[in-house]
């Protein structure tokens, strides 16, 4: 079970990694694709100018303005619209020589004009693609990294069984954030796949062996270098993201950026366990041992917790506490929480 987990995990991590890339990636132009440009200009400005007309239309209709305004209006459209069609071919046209005369280093022409920035880019790989109106969802990586223990019914943090500096955990994941309202960002849903590695260090010279159903810390018959534990878990997280964003409008599309912004996330996560190790290393009569210890430990197969974070700018305090004890029944309850920063990276 654990290994077809772990193969599910990766096929989707890997798909992850890819959506990533894609994005990143630069897209070589492609001069072809230009013809295709230059209807869409023009498809683009007459949709422009038949908007306007309508609603200088309106504005005649409720008397706001007379006909003779209204004429003249529609006048200066009709030409401004002429000229944006005739200015924007030309700069296509213009880029194909820049393109052709440099070997296709050119990938875009910014032209500042009439108040405005002209961009101009071309795909090469299949249709040209629009520029969604409203992107709802983003998405990004996700890193976190920090302090891990446990709580249990017999010790609390103040007297742990394991070190507070030496007991760590990471994350790394991929996440969708999903802007839940139609006309205002200010609550967004965020979902993914993690990776959890926690990590717990024994005090007193001990570490985990496993009797039967029992799993205990006991004394190792050597003095330890290092004593550490490993659970490492697959999980879904799901929050609720709160803040302020900055909305930006174009001609043809809107964006909210929650750049920069105070966020505040509240949730949970649920998945499963997909393995335990264990490492020790000590010295006997003067030689280094290290033994690398695999094993079920009795650890519970699913795991769910909560966790929230609070992020300023793009760095975030992060908590996670796993609602489900590490080791099943009848062992003691030890359940795992983790302080740390987490990093959302787009």
């Amino acid at each position: 079970m654990k290994t077809i987990i772990i193969t599910l995990s990766l096929i989707i991590f890997s798909f992850a990694l890819q959506e990533m890339q894609a994005q990143n990636d630069s897209i070589p132009v492609k001069t072809e694709r230009l013809e295709k440009l230059k209807q869409k200009i023009i498809d683009e400005e007459k949709q422009g100018l038949k908007l306007e007309l309508e609603r200088f239309q309106i504005k005649l209709e409720n008397k706001s303005i007379t006909q003779e305004e209204a004429d003249k209006l529609k006048k200066e459209a009709a030409e401004k619209h002429a000229l944006n069609i005739e200015n924007k071919i030309a700069i296509l046209d213009n880029k194909t020589a820049l393109e052709e005369r440099n070997n296709n280093t050119y990938s875009s022409i910014e032209l500042l004009g009439n108040g405005k920035i002209v961009n101009i880019n071309v795909n090469y790989d299949g249709d040209e693609k629009d520029r969604d109106y409203d992107k709802r969802t983003t998405s990004d990586l996700v890193l976190a990294a920090g302090f891990n223990n446990v709580i249990s019914g017999d010790n609390s943090l103040d007297d742990s069984d394991f070190k507070i500096g030496g007991s760590r955990f990471f994350e790394i994941g991929w996440a969708w954030k999903t802007r839940v309202f139609e006309n205002t960002n200010w609550m967004r849903v965020k979902y993914g796949v993690s990776f959890q590695f926690n990590g717990l260090k024994p005090t007193d010279n001990r570490y985990f062996v496993e009797n039967g159903d029992l799993t205990q810390l006991e004394e190792f018959e050597y003095d330890l270098d290092k004593s550490k534990f490993r659970s490492d878990n697959l999980v879904f997280p799901l929050h609720f993201e709160f803040g302020p964003s900055k909305k930006t409008e174009g001609e043809d599309y809107f964006r909210y950026s929650t750049k920069s912004q105070f966020k505040i996330g509240v949730g949970g996560y649920a998945g499963f366990n997909i393995g335990e190790r264990q490492k020790l290393k000590y010295t006997i009569d003067g030689d280094k041992k290290k033994d690398k210890l695999k094993g079920d430990y009795n650890t519970n197969d699913f795991v769910y917790g909560l966790s929230s974070y609070v992020s300023f700018g793009e760095t975030a305090l992060y908590v996670k506490y796993d609602l489900n004890p590490l080791f099943k029944d009848p062992n003691l309850e030890m359940r795992n929480i983790s302080f740390g920063l987490r990093f959302d990276i787009d």
